[in-house]
This record gives structure tokens, C-alpha cells and sequence, in this order.
């Protein structure tokens, strides 16, 4: 087990409160500080086995690892002039986003670098602006530039890495990065999320990738007001058997905490015991297959009132620290219970093609 600085690194600077959305919206500056007053009010940097990193900011060269470079240009033309919506939805940008969104990138960099190197056992970077619904050439759903889809790509080509696992539990689909490995096998994109017919109208049962791709793409679209019981038996049923089989050397989190039956932007009902279930079984799973490299990287989540608490059960479990789990298991309809076992039976009738599911 590495232990060389400690067990956890945690990526974070005051530099992702400059990006500015405005009032009013979800995404804001609130939502990281509500994320480091619970970890540091319960002590985890206190601890042995967790300490704080500093990121650096991103290269243009590491933003050209996914995106368009006239797409980078047109990012900080926008904000440099002043800022506004960026795409044609909600992406609110201010003069300084370019930069911080290069921190965000960076930070998600850095913590897999120091994964690599052997520094740390796993690492959680918390950044805004979230980056899982921004594809090579456009903005989407609050993302300018896909964090995890850059960390990726890095494992990939500068790393060597020939099979990196990216789990998806924010309760939106992330289209941005299954748009961009929608071809590979070199990266496995498994998404579970609501709904995608709303927003962002990608996620669905037979994506489930092309050419070379395909089959390394793998959605579950819940239902809406899913609760933790019956998201976590369709993570066993599902994602712990095909991760077993892609054997990843790597594994990716897109970390939404958007899932929470609080969280005032999504329509789902898990709770925070089922984030640290959710969470231990994600480490399992690396645990299993690649000495448990694993990078968990902010997407959603707007429950200020609970981020802090789902953040620390997250960290508790990937430092291996004691932490004291307090909120309640959601009921569920009989409709909802239907609607989703006919999902999970669905999915691995359609995933069968290409994975050994019971």
C-alpha cells in the first residue's frame, strides 16, 4: 500500500471561486466552500492520510489533448471581453473563466500525476467549472473544457495506459465525455444517471459506442426519484461485472453529487449513506484491478446543505478515515421500482453483447 505522503491528496485553490455565474445560479462559488468547510470542520487535513495539493494551471497543449484550439480561442476571446452565456443554454462565463477553467484542468492533471508517481494512493479534485458536458468544440450544461476527458487522454497518451475506466455518478448524463470516446476502447465510459430525455438528450439504453468503441460505452438512465437501494443493485448487477472484465489500469470519477434527493437542480433520491457505498464500491473496484489508482473529479451538485456532508463520506472511505454518516434511505414507488428493474434487464440484455452479465 503507498503511503508515501499520505493516502488521499485533495486538489483544491481559491482560484475556482473567481468564476463568476452570477446570481442566481446554481454553479457558484458557494458550492466548493460548502464542499471545504465540511472537510476541513471534520478534521481530514488534520490526518495522516490526506493532505491538501495546490494545482497549476493548465498548458494550451493539455486543453489540445481534447479540444479544438479554435474552440480554446474562441473560450478566451469570450471571457477576456467581458464574459456572458457561452453557449446557447446556461454556460455563464466571466472575464476570468479561461483561467480558472485552465486550474480546473490543471487540478485534475495534477492529481493523476500524483497518482502515477506513486505520491499518493488516490486523489479527489475538487474544481469548478465542471467539465462532463463540454465537448471537443462546444460548451454545455455549465462545462467549458471536459476535466476528466483531458485526464484521460493523458493516461493514454503520455501515460501509456490501454485501459482507463471513467464512472459517471453525476445525475446527468455526461454527453461530453461519451461524445469524445464514443470510438475507443481505450477508454470505457460507464454512465448512471436520470432521464436523459430532458436534458441532455444523451444516455440512452443502445448508445453504447461505434467502431472500435463499440461496447465500451455503458448507460443506465434511471428513473426519476431512484433511491440508493436500487442505484447501488444496478452498480453491482452492471458496472462492478463489466469493470471486472475491462480489468482498467486506471480509474476516472466524474463525481456528481447532484444525485441527492435534495439537490434542487436533478430528480433523483439517493442519500449521502448511499455516496459512501457508492464510493467503496468504486474503490473496490480499483483496488481489484489496478492497485487502487483512483481520481474522483467534481461535476454537479447544488445541495449546499448536504455537499459538505456527501464530500466527506467521499473522502472518509478514499482515506481510509472514520466519518460518521447521518441523513435516511429514500422510499420509492412501486412505479419507480417497475420502471427501473425494467431498466437494469434492458441494459444487460443490450450490454450481453459484449460483457459476461448474469
Amino acid at each position: 500500500m503507498v503511503r508515501n505522503v499520505a493516502e488521499t491528496a485533495v486538489v483544491y485553490s481559491d482560484e475556482y471561486l473567481r468564476h463568476d455565474t452570477g446570481r442566481g445560479h446554481p454553479e457558484r462559488a458557494e458550492r466548493l466552500r460548502a464542499i471545504m468547510q465540511g472537510l476541513r470542520e471534520n478534521g481530514f487535513f488534520e490526518r495522516e492520510f490526506c493532505s491538501l495539493v495546490k494545482p497549476d494551471m493548465a498548458a494550451l497543449e493539455d486543453l489540445e489533448l481534447v479540444h479544438e484550439l479554435d474552440y480554446i480561442r474562441l473560450v478566451e476571446r469570450y471571457c477576456r471581453s467581458g464574459g456572458g452565456v457561452l453557449d446557447l443554454g446556461d454556460t455563464v462565463v466571466s472575464k476570468e473563466s479561461f483561467e480558472v477553467a485552465r486550474y480546473a484542468v490543471g487540478g485534475c492533471l495534477k492529481a493523476v500525476k500524483l497518482v502515477c508517481e506513486g505520491k499518493f494512493r488516490n486523489a479527489f479534485a475538487f474544481v469548478r467549472p465542471p467539465g462532463h458536458h463540454a465537448g471537443a468544440f462546444y460548451a454545455r450544461g455549465f462545462c467549458i473544457f471536459n476535466n476528466v476527458a483531458i485526464a484521460a487522454t493523458h493516461l493514454v497518451r503520455n501515460q501509456g495506459l490501454r485501459r482507463v475506466l471513467i464512472i459517471d455518478i453525476d445525475a446527468h448524463h455526461g454527453n461530453g465525455t461519451q461524445d469524445i470516446f464514443y470510438d475507443s476502447a481505450e477508454v470505457l465510459y460507464a454512465g448512471l444517471h436520470q432521464d436523459p430525455t430532458g436534458f441532455p438528450g444523451t444516455g440512452f439504453i443502445d448508445e453504447v459506442g461505434e467502431g472500435e468503441g463499440e461496447g465500451y460505452t455503458v448507460n443506465i438512465p434511471f428513473p426519476f426519484r431512484v433511491n440508493d437501494t436500487l442505484y447501488l443493485e444496478a452498480f453491482d448487477q452492471i458496472i462492478s461485472p463489466i469493470a471486472e472484465q475491462y480489468k482498467p489500469e486506471f480509474v476516472l470519477v466524474s463525481a456528481g453529487f447532484d444525485m441527492h434527493y435534495t439537490d434542487p437542480v436533478a430528480s433523483l433520491s439517493l442519500s449521502t449513506l448511499g455516496y459512501e457505498t457508492i464510493f467503496s464500491k468504486i474503490l473496490n473496484i480499483a483496488s481489484r484491478s489496478c492497485n487502487g489508482k483512483v481520481v474522483a473529479v467534481l461535476e454537479g451538485g447544488y445541495s449546499l446543505s448536504f455537499l459538505g456532508k456527501m464530500a466527506s463520506a467521499a473522502i472518509a472511505k478514499m482515506c481510509n478515515a472514520p466519518y460518521s454518516v447521518e441523513d435516511e434511505v429514500q422510499k420509492v414507488s412501486e412505479r419507480t421500482l417497475k420502471k427501473t428493474k425494467a431498466v437494469v434487464s434492458r441494459v444487460k440484455r443490450v450490454q450481453s453483447r459484449f460483457w459476461n452479465l448474469k
